[in-house]
């Protein structure tokens, strides 16, 4: 499967955003899908997944993005969405969405096979 993370840009704080992952190839209700974000130097930071078929999500309990996130997912599209609410300017990083075949939805980076080409949100104050 190919992923395809869209939806970055310069947003304004307190605005809301919504990144898309779109998967070409068949069976993408077999995956489970997350997505992470990374800063420059840094590692890539769990923020979210998704199990197979739109199980129960499964969210960062980071206070940096608790309760500002939500995962959804539309197997008809092929589509995994993440919705951040309240942006701030700590959140301008390179989001990454990522999949694994017939997996659990976990946070770990080394879990997952696939890997979008990421897309940057920068928040403005």
């Amino acid at each position: 499967v190919q992923l395809q993370a869209s939806g970055g840009g310069l947003v304004q704080a307190e605005d809301s955003q919504r990144l898309s992952c779109t998967a070409s190839g068949h069976a993408f209700s077999a995956y489970a899908v997350a997505w992470f974000r990374q800063y420059p130097g840094k590692e890539r930071e769990f923020l979210a997944a998704i199990t197979l078929r739109g199980g129960s999500p499964y969210y960062s309990n980071s206070p940096s993005v608790k309760g500002r996130i939500t995962i959804s997912r539309d197997n008809t599209k092929n589509r995994v969405i993440l919705e951040i609410s309240r942006l701030r300017h700590e959140d301008t990083a390179v989001y990454y969405c990522a999949a694994t075949r017939d997996g659990p939805a976990t946070l770990s980076v080394n879990d997952y096979d696939y890997w979008g080409q990421g897309t940057q949100v920068t928040v403005s104050s």
